[in-house]
């Protein structure tokens, strides 16, 4: 299937820090013409009060790489390692509410997106970027990076969204910088069966990629065997000559039963490191190294008694013997 989705067309961005917003005073200790000591980078995704996925997540994975986190609920969740319980989505207008908050008074990096929980939240999420684009254009400050996670369907292999809110992630992808699917939900996004190899899993990610004009990072995790891959696909270029760019990260594949939230987890880092890193490469592959050292020390933390989270601090805060 073919979408039609409009063209992935980003504002420039500047290496230096802009000015402030027209109209805004900095405070007493704040020199417009520093750059901030760390990247403000905003999670909008759902919540685990168990902490191993959604904005608990997103925000040790900030925390983790150096960045100022900060947080807007889509949906309250009541979920455990075993499973989700209940979901409760308070709507788009509160939703608005809360991002226009943060984007009125904090000049933001990069966006990370999560789970939107419905259409509404994902339309309100998409026009929110649009403003925020045109505000940033007008001020001539460059808009955030943007990263989505596109949350559609559970381990269980349960679709989470109808076809109504399918289609708005789509949308969304339109805006995005990078997309992050694994397979099922790739599979979704691109129209068809989910890939059981690794050669078909990249030509989705090409074919989805070059309708949506979004950089994949396409994740392996659910196949099997030795190692577990990733991959960074960029549309072609403009040109007929270009060619879709593939960068393949490699890693051992970490035999543990403690996987909840890596989705959430690898975005996160994802959106964190780019401000801070040259390319989108460079950032996915150390956010992978990264999730391989959290994910080996997942089970010490010994949270839950089912599938428990992975150690976002495994690097920057070694466990001490007790």
């Amino acid at each position: 299937m073919t979408l039609a989705l409009p063209q992935h067309d980003p504002a420039p961005r500047r290496d230096s820090a802009p000015p402030p917003a027209a109209g805004r005073t900095p405070g007493p200790d704040v020199d417009p013409d520093v750059r901030p000591s760390r990247p403000r980078v905003l999670s909008i995704a759902g919540t685990d009060p168990t902490g191993g996925a959604g904005i608990q997540a997103d925000l040790k994975s900030f925390a983790a790489h150096g960045a100022y986190g900060m947080a807007v609920t889509t949906a309250l969740v009541a979920q455990n390692t075993h499973g989700v319980r209940s979901v409760h989505v308070p709507g788009p207008a509160f939703l608005r509410e809360q991002l226009d908050a943060v984007s009125d008074d904090v000049e933001i990096d990069a966006v990370k997106i999560g789970m939107v929980a419905d259409e509404a939240n994902a339309r309100e999420i998409g026009a929110w970027l649009d403003a925020l684009a045109a505000a940033r254009s007008d001020g001539g400050l460059p808009r955030p990076w943007v990263v989505l996670d596109p949350v559609m369907v559970a381990t269980s292999g349960h679709r989470l969204l109808d076809p109504g809110a399918e289609q708005a992630v789509r949308d969304l992808a339109a805006r995005a910088d990078v997309v992050t699917p694994n397979l099922p939900e790739l599979a979704v996004l691109a129209g068809r069966d989910v890939a059981t190899t690794w050669d078909d899993a990249l030509a989705q990610a090409a074919s989805y990629a070059a309708a949506s004009g979004a950089v994949v990072l396409l994740k392996g995790g659910h196949l099997t065997g030795a190692t577990s891959p990733d991959a960074l696909v960029v549309p072609a270029g403009p040109s007929p000559d270009d060619a879709p760019t593939v960068t393949t990260f490699d890693a051992e594949r970490v035999d543990t039963p403690h996987t909840h939230g890596t989705g959430c987890s690898l975005s996160a880092a994802l959106a964190a490191l780019r401000p801070q890193r040259q390319s989108w490469e460079d950032a996915a592959r150390e956010a992978k190294e990264w999730l391989t050292g959290a994910l080996r020390g997942g089970a010490a933390l010994r949270v839950g008694t089912g599938r428990g989270p992975v150690d976002h601090l495994h690097a920057s805060s070694p466990v001490v013997p007790r």
